[in-house]
């Protein structure tokens, strides 16, 4: 049975810098409070340990993994923490020694023995992690994996998915393109009409809507965010935000107060080939630096890749089409929502198992298939421009230097957003019986290439700009 994945699993809110090293381990952090109170040993626990493996130990103090943890077992929830109550609740952890375990207990908590950095690797995924609770009369023990987009599995559970345990069902289950495919023309529909149909299965249409518009806000108030915030990004790379100066140069004058203002005032701005590149990057670079900040942004489908995909909806609502509205934002989420999924299916979204392309690489095609959608194009064009988008990430590496989420991450979102375009430009022009790559093929091409890569390459920074730059070069 295919597995059931919503856009609001592709599309979640929540907290910087990374889906798979920060918000992952922050929900697998929230779940184990959640066994422990089904245990019945919750408020008998004297202490928790945290065991970080793989990945998480190698780029956990760079991802901010140590934080995270900290946070959930605080049961502050991601998605609506106020941000800046956030330091406030570890520098309180850090100065007392004592962790307000799910808001409900103190407990004793030491930061440098109770969060354990192990640099062996678990067999099932790269980024494992283990908490021990230790309660009168015993101890208890719980392992998770972060597999990418904030995305929390126990091995157990991945197990029962292959024997076809699966909790809920789509009326039109989607694993593989050609599948997606097959529904649209048997439906008469588009691709975000099919997904919209399985979304109303399992929620109202007032949800729905709701929801996506929630999405999408956050997008827009990151952007602003991002534009309007100067300085140097936390971390130790000294590195200085840039949207907001790009911002400045491009605004000009015209007076807003509000993201929604300030959206409309974007639309009166010039846009020749040069600012529309300079737009598309400063917005991409806005949501980034927000994101590298430890702020709130939508993982689409990661944390690392957030810019791309409000980039080139904002390009489409601000450049393409001054007409654009909640109609065409929704129709954009649910495309990319879809397209993401595919790829988690039939590959990965997680670069400690892929590289970059994982994340960069599934972004840009999940923007790519959905500003194709908007802009007229059909069911193969969409997906045509998903394959074009992705076969151009193709081998891309995760090597971030000093395990931040800065170097080259940042950047390469601005690249993404607009290979993206450049993608559903590509296919609005071409005939698909023309195309010789299906998307389904470049998925399992994908994945072969990310099970070919180094381990060096994946997100643990022992290789390339992590090794051949480092802290003292920034």
């Amino acid at each position: 049975m295919t597995e059931c994945i919503s856009v609001f699993d592709m599309l979640k809110i929540g907290v910087g810098p990374s889906s798979s090293h920060t918000l992952g381990p922050w929900r697998g952090a929230e779940r184990f409070l959640n066994e422990l109170r089904e245990e019945g040993i919750f408020n008998a626990v004297t202490r928790v340990q945290v065991d970080l493996y793989g990945s998480l130990s190698l780029t956990g103090k760079g991802h901010a993994t140590d934080l995270a943890v900290m946070l959930g077992l605080s049961g502050a929830d991601p998605e609506y923490v106020p941000i800046e109550s956030i330091s406030d609740i570890i520098n309180s952890i850090s100065v007392s020694y004592r962790l307000n375990l799910g808001g409900e207990k103190i407990i004793p908590f030491f930061i440098n023995t109770d969060i354990v950095f192990n640099r062996n690797f678990l067999p099932f995924h790269a980024n494992g992690f283990t908490f021990t609770a230790q309660y009168d009369g015993g101890e208890y023990t719980s392992t998770f994996y972060s597999i990418g987009g904030g995305f929390v599995v126990k091995e157990e559970r991945v197990v029962a998915k292959e024997k076809q345990e699966i909790r809920k069902s789509f009326p039109y289950p989607v694993d593989k393109a050609d599948e997606l495919l097959k529904y649209c023309h048997e439906l008469n529909m588009s691709i975000s009409e099919v997904v919209y149909e399985n979304e109303k299965s399992i929620r109202t249409e007032d949800e729905i809507h709701h929801e996506l518009m929630r999405v999408w806000n956050t997008m827009l108030e990151c952007m602003h965010t991002g534009c309007h915030t100067e300085g140097i990004l936390p971390g130790g790379l000294n590195v200085r935000r840039r949207a907001f100066d790009m911002h400045s140069k491009l605004i000009g004058d015209l007076p807003y107060t509000t993201p929604q203002e300030w959206l409309q005032v974007i639309r009166k701005t010039e846009v020749k080939f040069r600012q529309i590149l300079k737009w598309v990057s400063c917005f991409a670079l806005a949501v980034n630096e927000v994101n590298a900040a430890l702020g709130r942004v939508v993982t689409a489908p990661t944390n690392g890749s957030a810019g791309v995909i409000p980039a080139v909806l904002m390009y489409y609502m601000v450049i393409e089409n001054h007409q654009a509205d909640e109609r065409h934002i929704k129709q954009f989420l649910m495309v990319a929502g879809e397209v993401g999924s595919i790829f988690k299916k039939g590959a990965t979204i997680s670069a400690a198992m892929g590289g970059c392309q994982a994340e960069i690489g599934v972004s840009s095609a999940m923007a790519a298939a959905a500003l194709c959608e908007v802009m007229g194009g059909s069911p193969e064009q969409c997906l045509m421009a998903a394959e074009i988008a992705m076969e151009h990430h193709l081998g891309m590496t995760c090597d971030p230097i000093g395990g931040l989420v800065q170097i080259p991450c940042i950047e390469r979102n601005t690249m993404g957003a607009i290979k993206a375009i450049n993608a559903a430009e590509l296919a609005l022009e071409t005939d698909p019986k023309n195309a010789k790559v299906p998307l389904d093929k470049v998925v399992n091409t994908m994945w072969q290439t990310a099970q070919d890569m180094n381990n060096k390459y994946k997100e643990t920074s022992e290789g390339g700009l992590a090794v051949t730059v480092n802290n003292a070069d920034c």
